[in-house]
């Protein structure tokens, strides 16, 4: 891509708070938009090359929204983490197996896709933000879902298509966590806690293509107090 077409999209960018540059085969991030540092809320570098969030991705102050689905990114910086007005982060379809350790940080963050990545954890870092409503983690490596889960404050947990065989107890203790996705993974009906459906506010459970059939599920104990749930649910949005 031509630097003048680069010029002409910083210069909207530079009226509109809005920087997209998706599919043009970027194989970095474009150096100057450091430019723009204070002007940006939106960022979408999506569909690219970008194997490197370089540093400088910290001094973008007011930025709300950062895109990068679908890029060879195999780290983030830790500068990432000042980002105080962040709200929305996807990384879908990177090459991503940890997050930064200050990834806590983001205190503004909302919404957070790491779909198709190869994460192996649920990233005891998400445990820390309080306004995270959803999370997605599908298509991951993840094997097992750990104790520090019950502090998650999201609203919804997408953890398909992964390789979980185990699940702490403790997700049933998640403050506000009311969608729970575990379709297509390695679950045996007995590894999943039966507090998720006796004493949680989980009112949506998708666990369909695991090792063990949906009516058995219907036989467990506390199935009906779900199902209540459940149906509360659905009217409230009907």
């Amino acid at each position: 891509m031509g630097n003048s077409a680069l010029k002409a999209h910083l210069e909207t960018a530079q009226k509109t708070g809005v920087f997209q540059l998706t599919g043009k085969g970027l194989t970095e991030f474009p150096e100057d938009l450091q430019k723009l540092t204070s002007n940006l809320r939106t960022i979408d570098l999506s569909n690219n090359k970008i194997e490197l969030l370089p540093p400088l991705i910290g001094k973008f102050s007011l930025l709300k929204s950062l895109a990068l689905n679908s890029n060879k990114l195999t780290a983030l910086p830790e500068e990432l983490c000042k980002l105080k007005k962040l709200e929305t982060l996807h990384l879908n379809g990177n090459h991503l197996r940890q997050l930064p350790a200050a990834f806590g940080q983001l205190s503004a963050l909302k919404t957070l896709s790491l779909s198709g990545n190869q994460l192996r954890t649920v990233p005891t870092q998400l445990c820390g933000l309080r306004h995270l409503d959803v999370v997605d983690l599908s298509k991951n490596q993840i094997q097992n879902v750990p104790d520090s889960v019950g502090e998650l404050q999201a609203i919804e947990l997408n953890l398909n298509q992964n390789q979980i065989s185990q699940i702490s107890v403790q997700i049933s203790h998640c403050p506000r966590l009311k969608v729970l996705r575990l379709e297509e993974n390695c679950l045996e009906l007995s590894m999943l806690p039966q507090s998720i459906l006796s004493d949680s506010q989980i009112s949506l459970l998708a666990v369909e293509g695991n090792l063990f059939e949906i009516k058995k599920l219907r036989e467990l104990e506390g199935y009906d107090k779900y199902m209540e749930r459940f149906t509360a649910t659905k009217k409230k949005f009907a």
